[in-house]
């Protein structure tokens, strides 16, 4: 029996070269998906995750007519603040997208407005992933890529707050 090494493919198995050089070549007149949807601007689906503060929120968006599913409510009902509303709705008009994409989303964890700013950013970065070459110009402009690190200070010991000491006394 042959003594078989890495760099002697077995029978029917083709060699590292073989199979890296047949991918990376690209056949001139052939199209892929993802060049044919940028070429065409056609909507495609795409998720994203937006975190803030202790927010997650897991994004779908699929082409349609502009209908929000947050948890199983719709945007109204889930935020029923209209400043939240508008802003999880501001990537779509930063893109002048509005109700071309169904929205999907689970957020858990945090208050509202985290909620918001994390399903804001999900929004944000799925339109990002659904059309790159045309959408991360305006979406990075806007600042809707960027994640907003800020969280809550933790409190430390000798202290009443984060920060706040207790009242000094000289004497």
């Amino acid at each position: 029996m042959a003594e078989t090494t890495a760099e002697t493919p077995l029978e029917g198995e083709e060699s590292y070269e073989e199979i890296t050089t047949f991918e990376s070549e690209a056949v001139e007149g052939e199209y892929t998906s993802e060049s044919l949807a940028s070429r065409f601007g056609d909507p495609q689906p795409a998720a994203g995750t937006g975190r803030r503060k202790q927010s997650i929120a897991r994004v779908r968006i699929v082409p349609g007519s502009g209908k929000w599913k947050i948890n199983g409510r719709t945007l109204e009902g889930y935020f029923p603040n209209k400043v939240h509303q508008q802003e999880v709705n501001e990537p779509f008009k930063v893109l002048e997208l509005d109700g071309r994409y169904d929205v999907i989303a689970r957020i858990s964890g945090g208050g509202i407005s985290g909620q918001a700013g994390a399903l804001r950013l999900g929004v944000a970065r799925a339109l990002n992933e659904a059309d790159v070459d045309n959408n991360r110009g305006p979406l990075k402009k806007a600042g809707f890529l960027t994640r907003d690190d800020r969280a809550v200070e933790r409190k430390k010991a000798g202290l009443k707050k984060a920060r706040k000491a207790p009242q000094f006394s000289k004497r």
